[in-house]
């Protein structure tokens, strides 16, 4: 286990080649020093990665191992700063090497399963300190016949859990006042001088959305909502954002140090009281009292259109979504670039950027890599404050 201050070993997926993952993977390696946080492993192809780095048009030498041990030596010697130089795991089938057109394909399903496979191995056997994974496609990967929805019940699965969920995660940002001026041509659509100025978004733990139900038909999110279920991502919101602000020494006016979690509510308007649906009383509102009863400060179930208001102005840390997209496009809007997916629950660190294999502009050099950098600066800080005596994420 990565103690403090040590530069953790991170494992990073290309993902499907079809798709932008090796895109971003170089991209990010090209534009961020990298090793200063981490110790950055590429998981896949280097043929892939190569022609990822001329498409990007990134001067990235990718150096290809058979041998994660030798990968990290490699890492070691090189030291801080060579951030053009990409270590490569080499993972997964040759066939792979000539996945590039953008489409759905077998071979970009089954080299995404073979370098998630071999990344969690690595980090569950301790080699690695934590593992970033680029994009997959879900139905490439039903075709390369692994009938797994996306990486999260996949990586359950590798990890022998049967509690899990995925968080999507913004961290906090401050107050950034800009210094444009009308000359700079900085105007809205309708020609108004715009100042370069981000708002505060969320509180000093940033903000959480952990999903009750993920991938799966609308029509059966109703038959998968119980209350055991949000019980136990009110219990996974709550065991993280308690280590996060203990880890950053956060306490709020009261002197508490308990994270702040909120549930949505499923149906408009909270259900009305019945009028306009349920499962509100039958189901959520239940789910709340429990944890209530074990000294959670959790509350809920609210709307979900007034809720994420308030989240983003730092009332809550988390909230408890009931439903992929409830949860997907509230934080979205907020920050897609810098949103981070964490699988909570497991008992390796996961993190991976917040979009898909976005088959509409993969292979053109313009794929941004911001989330990817995101994704892998979230899991080195994770490896760093990992708690001892929890194994837990």
């Amino acid at each position: 286990m990565t103690q403090l201050g040590i530069r953790p070993k991170i494992g990073i997926t290309m993902g499907d080649p079809t798709g932008i993952g090796p895109e971003i993977l170089v991209g990010a390696i090209a534009t961020c020093s990298l090793d200063k946080e981490c110790h950055p492993i590429a998981i896949g192809r280097s043929n892939v990665l190569r022609a990822a780095a001329s498409a990007m048009r990134l001067d990235v030498e990718v150096l290809s191992f058979t041998n994660c041990e030798d990968a990290i030596a490699a890492s070691l010697r090189k030291g801080m700063g060579g951030r053009r130089t990409l270590l490569c795991l080499e993972t997964g089938k040759e066939d792979a090497d000539q996945a590039f057109e953008p489409r759905i394909d077998a071979r970009g399903g089954q080299a995404a399963y073979d370098c998630l496979v071999a990344a969690t191995q690595l980090c569950l056997d301790g080699t690695l300190d934590a593992i970033v994974t680029a994009p997959l496609h879900k139905k490439a990967l039903q075709l390369a016949g692994h009938d797994w929805p996306g990486h999260t019940e996949l990586l359950a699965h590798l990890c022998g859990t049967h509690e899990s969920a995925m968080m999507l995660y913004l961290p906090p940002s401050p107050l950034v006042q800009g210094h444009a001026n009308e000359s700079e041509g900085n105007r809205d659509p309708l020609g108004n001088f715009v100042p370069d100025q981000k708002p505060q978004r969320c509180g000093p733990a940033g903000l959480g959305v952990v999903h009750v139900t993920l991938h799966m038909a609308l029509r059966d999110v109703f038959a998968n909502l119980t209350v055991a279920a949000i019980s136990e991502k009110i219990d996974l919101a709550h065991a993280y954002f308690s280590r996060l602000r203990k880890a950053m020494r956060l306490v709020d006016e009261l002197g508490s140090g308990h994270p702040r979690i909120a549930v949505a509510a499923l149906n408009p308007h909270g259900g009305e009281h019945g009028r306009f649906g349920d499962e509100e009383i039958r189901i959520i509102e239940p789910a709340v009292q429990m944890a209530q009863e074990r000294g959670i400060r959790v509350a809920g179930p609210l709307p979900v259109d007034t809720l994420m208001p308030k989240a983003v102005r730092g009332e809550y840390d988390a909230v408890v979504a009931m439903y992929h997209d409830q949860g997907h496009i509230a934080l979205k809007l907020i920050d897609m670039y810098e949103a981070v997916n964490i699988t909570l629950g497991l008992p390796i660190i996961r993190t991976s950027v917040a979009h898909g294999t976005a088959h509409d502009i993969a292979w053109q050099g313009v794929a941004k890599s911001g989330g990817m950098i995101q994704a892998i600066l979230a899991a080195a800080r994770l490896a760093r404050s990992r708690d001892k005596e929890c194994d837990i994420y």
